[in-house]
C-alpha cells in the first residue's frame, strides 16, 4: 500500500506542477534510486529518479514503513539545481 503524506499531496497538486498519484507509482515501479538517507529522521528514505506524462522528470521521495510505503514528497527538479540528468544536487 502506498500513502502520500500531507506535504507530498501539497506538492503533487501546485498548479505548475500537477503530479498524479498514478504517476508516482509508476515512478516508484519503474524509477531509479539516486540517493539514499539511511539517517533520515522520518526514518530511512530515499529518492527516486523517473518520467511521467510528456517525458517529464520527477523526483519522489518516500520511506517504508511496516505496512504502507509513504510518499514524503514529489516534484519536478530544476535544472539550476541538478546536474547529470537530475542525478546529483550541483
Amino acid at each position: 500500500m502506498v500513502l502520500f503524506l500531507p506535504h507530498a499531496l501539497s506538492q503533487m497538486s501546485r498548479p505548475e506542477r500537477i503530479i498524479s498519484a498514478s504517476g508516482v507509482r509508476a515512478i516508484i515501479e519503474k524509477g531509479e534510486i539516486i540517493e539514499d538517507y539511511p539517517e533520515d529522521k522520518r526514518g530511512h528514505s530515499c529518492l527516486i529518479l523517473g518520467k511521467g506524462i510528456n517525458n517529464r522528470v520527477i523526483h519522489v521521495v518516500c520511506t517504508p514503513r511496516e505496512d504502507y510505503l509513504a510518499i514524503i514528497t514529489a516534484y519536478l527538479p530544476s535544472e539550476l539545481e541538478w546536474k547529470n540528468n537530475f542525478r546529483e544536487k550541483k
